[in-house]
């Protein structure tokens, strides 16, 4: 092939999930998607996930050799399994007749920050994988790694990194898609897992997929759908246990696209029949914790959240109630259950300094989220989702809205009840058939 053919061909970058590469069959069943996407015509850059539940298995066994494992020895722990990965869906390529190279993050010039377990990718400098793809080889990349800038260590971008991994090296070789592929259609109106019925979204904005992501739905990374939004890069969400055509996430709900740099200026569904609710996503991962007698001073609550950002930790919904009578306030706020005992530490250490009475940690909650353009123009989404849970005997604990979202705090036992409740409410059913989880994790 001559170097003019090369430059003629569309550039996808592919990104294969760990229930994708759960076994030796399933690594060959990919080789042979990435080389029929090869002889049609196309450079193939592929990112690749751990094998399965490889990289929980690490994690405990990191756990169980060190109760706090040092984070720079955590990452290089965890990346084994990427780089497991990419050799062998290397080695089923060559089985196949082309040659394949595998890359670690950092060889794939993934240049992150220095924070371990959450990296932050900083920069993409892919001069080894534009070499591969001049020399007519299919680049393999280990996902959710990459290099800090500053001290060199081998760092990971946290969970789902390798989508970022995927949309960040798509932007860097100016590639016409990202194809997400997982054991899913796409994205559906909920999960599936929780409500069989649930309907796949054939096309999705950039913002809804973000709220989405943000609200707890696994199948796209939220920092992913980030990139993809600013380099405007059109993201396909398929299942690699099929040929169907899966979900679009582009800048517009009326605008698809049809393949790997085919863009159709038709619009996919007519802006009038879309629904008011695209979907309702829900988060098992998070907690409470709410400070009590709080001096009613002007600038206490600064304090408080000074303390936590100081920690690195994200929070999500706040609450706070005053007592005209005690002259107290409380404040309640949801952040990663993860992060949970971090957090309860940073505020034990500055109670004095502050002055507020107690902390109490509550990790047996779960929000449930509706996200849908249409509620801009739709008054009464809040009345006929509040009265939806009410009907079902789902008690809110606390509630925090965005313009395309409505978030509401119930307690865990409830979650599974109140998604299918409004998934109800809102007519997203699918009359037509359940939807199929093919490897039974939605990832």
């Amino acid at each position: 092939m001559t170097s003019e053919e090369r430059r003629a061909l569309s550039l996808v970058v592919q990104k294969y999930g760990g229930s994708s590469l759960a076994d030796a069959d399933g690594i060959k069943r990919v080789a042979q998607r990435i080389v029929a996407t090869r002889k049609a015509g196309h450079s193939v850059v592929v990112v690749v996930s751990a094998m399965g539940d490889t990289t929980d298995e690490l994690h405990d066994l990191a756990l169980d050799v060190s109760p706090v494992p040092p984070g720079r020895e955590l990452d290089m722990l965890l990346t084994a399994g990427e780089r497991i990965s990419m050799a062998l869906v290397a080695m089923a390529i060559a089985n196949l007749g082309f040659e394949a190279r595998s890359f670690t993050g950092s060889q794939a010039g993934v240049i992150t920050d220095s924070t371990h377990g959450k990296a932050r990718i900083i920069d993409v400098t892919p001069g080894r994988i534009s070499g591969a793809l001049a020399d007519g080889a299919i680049p393999i990349v280990a996902g959710f790694q990459g290099v800090s800038a500053g001290s060199k260590d081998i760092t990971t971008l946290g969970r789902g990194g390798s989508d970022t991994t995927a949309v960040a090296l798509a932007a860097a070789l100016a590639a016409q898609t990202c194809e997400i592929y997982t054991d899913v259609d796409g994205v559906f109106t909920a999960d599936p897992r929780i409500v069989p019925s649930a309907r796949k979204i054939p096309v999705i904005s950039y913002d809804e997929m973000l709220e989405m992501a943000a609200c707890g739905a696994k199948v796209l990374h939220l920092r992913c759908v980030e990139y993809a939004r600013h380099y405007d890069i059109p993201i396909h969400v398929r299942s690699s246990f099929s040929s169907r055509e899966g979900t679009w996430v582009t800048g517009s709900k009326a605008h698809g696209t049809n393949g790997p740099g085919e863009h159709d200026e038709q619009p996919r569904e007519d802006a009038m029949d879309q629904p008011i609710i695209t979907g309702v996503a829900h988060d098992r991962d998070e907690a409470t914790i709410t400070v009590t007698g709080i001096p009613d001073k002007v600038g206490i609550a600064a304090k408080i959240f000074r303390e936590i950002a100081e920690a690195g930790i994200n929070i999500d919904m706040i609450v706070q109630s005053t007592s005209r009578a005690t002259g107290q306030a409380d404040i309640s706020f949801t952040l990663p259950r993860q992060d949970g005992p971090a957090a309860m530490t940073r505020l034990r250490e500055v109670q004095g300094d502050i002055g507020f009475e107690s902390l109490v940690f509550d990790e047996s909650i779960g929000k449930i989220s509706l996200i849908g353009a249409g509620m801009r123009s739709h008054p009464g989404v809040s009345a006929d989702f509040f009265g939806a849970l009410a009907d079902n005997g789902v008690n809110i604990r606390m509630i925090s809205t965005s313009e395309i979202r409505i978030s509401a705090v119930v307690d865990a036992a409830d979650l599974d009840e109140a998604v299918s409740a409004a998934h109800r409410a809102f007519g997203l059913d699918d009359g037509r058939g359940e939807a199929v989880v093919y490897a039974g994790t939605g990832r």
